[in-house]
């Protein structure tokens, strides 16, 4: 069961162990590393949070999936979780500590939902342009595809949405006719 609170502390304490080892954006890669894992194999967080596997076995499966590839800051983090049975947590840490250090660099999330693919030039000038009407200066891009939205995009930035799809308008349309807005209504 996810917990946010616990989630939190963990990830602000070691924002704070790596900003005070001066290794903060080398963290930042071994957590950006993480939560890559965490969305690509669904085995491995049901492996984490699995009652049935010991945490010795955890440990072992963990050290050998990062082995190399992350910072002993972000090792010591890992076997820490194990030892105190959180481990189970680990994706919504990673989460946690993503968002916390956008926060403290000011980069803001923005999520990009397009009907097929589109080229870096299209998403540099929708960065230029989310800068220029929100006054942001750091926006990190999310882009995802949807082929249910026919064409056009999806925008979501600081609890705003800006759907400019072919399907909301159908179903603006499909209200309309529903309505019957264009014959008066009869009594």
């Amino acid at each position: 069961m996810p917990n946010p609170r616990l989630a939190t502390r963990y990830a602000k304490s070691l924002i704070g162990l790596s900003t005070e080892k001066g290794q903060l954006e080398k963290v930042y890669a071994d957590m950006q590393f993480l939560q890559a894992i965490c969305k690509s194999n669904r085995d491995f967080v049901n492996l984490l949070r699995s009652p049935v596997v010991k945490a010795d076995k955890k440990n072992s499966i963990l050290t050998a999936i990062t082995t190399g590839k992350v910072t002993a800051i972000t090792e010591g983090f890992n076997k820490l979780l194990i030892a105190k049975g959180r481990e189970s947590d680990l994706p919504e840490i990673v989460n946690a500590f993503i968002d916390q250090y956008n926060t403290i660099k000011g980069i803001h999330k923005v999520k990009l939902t397009t009907a097929v693919v589109i080229g870096d030039s299209l998403k540099n000038t929708i960065i230029d342009k989310v800068k220029q009407g929100s006054g942001i200066d750091s926006i990190e891009l999310e882009t995802k595809t949807d082929e249910s939205l026919i064409g056009g995009f999806v925008l979501e930035f600081n609890n705003n949405l800006v759907d400019a799809s072919v399907l909301r308008d159908l179903k603006d349309i499909k209200k309309q006719f529903i309505g019957n807005v264009y014959i008066r209504n009869i009594r």
